[in-house]
C-alpha cells in the first residue's frame, strides 16, 4: 500500500508541469483598443488564440464579467482566455499584464 501511494505521489508530481503547460498556453495577449462598459464589451488587437484556432486581429469580445473592464482603458496591455459561447467569443479572466 506503501508503494502505491509514493507511485501516485510521484506520478501527480509528474504531470503538474504539464497541466501547469497547458492552462498557461490558453492564455492570450492582446492589447485593449476600446472599452464598452455600456455593451458589456472590450475590443481587442490580440495575438493568436490557439484554443480557438484564431490569428492575430482586431476583434471586439464580449465579457464575461463586467467589473473586468472597469481598470481597463485604450493602450492596456492585457492577458485573456476566451471561448466560443452560443456563436459568440466571450473574454473571461481578463487582467492587465504585467
Amino acid at each position: 500500500m506503501k508503494t502505491l501511494k509514493v507511485a501516485m505521489l510521484g506520478l501527480s508530481l509528474a504531470l503538474t508541469p504539464v497541466f501547469a503547460g497547458a492552462e498557461d498556453s490558453e492564455r492570450s495577449e492582446g492589447e485593449v483598443r476600446r472599452v464598452d462598459m455600456d455593451g458589456q464589451r472590450v475590443t481587442l488587437r490580440h495575438g493568436p488564440i490557439d484554443n480557438l484556432k484564431m490569428p492575430p486581429m482586431t476583434m471586439v469580445f464580449r465579457v464575461d464579467q463586467q467589473d473586468q473592464l472597469e481598470p481597463l482603458a485604450p493602450g492596456d496591455q492585457v492577458t485573456f482566455r476566451a471561448e466560443e459561447r452560443d456563436g459568440s467569443y466571450i473574454v473571461f479572466d481578463l487582467q492587465k499584464a504585467e
